[in-house]
């Protein structure tokens, strides 16, 4: 019971410093500003739900992609680690992983696309891309997810889905109030958080990485 205990707080700790609500909170105030508050959370439960999905999938089929493709569960946490080391790394300097960010082209693509009712739907739909992708479930998300679930046990797939769901639930609201919790919080609040989250994630990847060499060392050797 304190395994399992244990293994929830932390699969939890490390989807919420990968997702970062706070910071993400402020990037979909900036993307949804035309928006009403309607369309806000229309676009926030959408984009929440296609990230749980993804999420979802690959926690469930993890351990089937890597029978495909002939992938080791030692390579995917040292791959995995390295990842999230580099995403906390950025994190840790202030600024976002390009992982998990989009680019100001697609910034200013999307903003003319709101605005635009007469295009189609889904070229001006910033739930799906990039809030869903790569915001939301990114890489690192995605590798967080598998690393935990990659046994194949079905305990640790529903806690990770589980401590998922639970982080989307948390953002949600978070996006729902989200000028507020920003005017409150300001930039030099974002800017704290971004840098701790940094720090748990940075901890989190050289964790992953010394248990990936811990594993491969078993795997070849042993």
């Amino acid at each position: 019971m304190h395994e399992i205990t244990t293994m929830a707080v932390t699969v939890f700790m490390g989807f919420f410093a990968m997702m970062n609500p706070i910071a993400n909170t402020a990037v979909f105030v900036g993307m949804t500003e035309n928006q009403t508050i309607a369309q806000r959370k229309k676009t926030a439960i959408k984009a929440l739900l296609t990230a749980f999905f993804i999420i979802a999938a690959f926690s469930f089929l993890g351990k089937g992609i890597f029978e495909l493709f002939g992938i080791t569960l030692p390579a995917l946490r040292l791959s995995g680690g390295i990842l999230v080391f580099l995403v906390g790394y950025h994190m840790l300097q202030g600024s976002p992983s390009k992982l998990h960010t989009h680019s100001p082209s697609d910034t200013t693509e999307t903003e003319t696309e709101t605005e635009t009712d007469t295009m189609d739907e889904d070229e001006k739909d910033i739930a799906i891309s990039p809030l869903a992708l790569p915001i939301l479930a990114g890489p690192g998300t995605i590798a967080t997810a598998m690393n935990y679930s990659a046994s194949g046990e079905m305990v640790h797939i529903i806690i990770t889905i589980t401590a998922f769901a639970s982080l989307c639930l948390i953002t949600f609201i978070c996006f729902l109030y989200g000028p507020k919790l920003i005017d409150k919080i300001g930039e030099s609040g974002i800017s704290i958080t971004t840098r701790l989250m940094g720090l748990i994630l940075t901890v989190i990847g050289m964790q992953m990485l010394i248990q990936g060499v811990h594993d491969a060392y078993v795997l070849l050797f042993q």
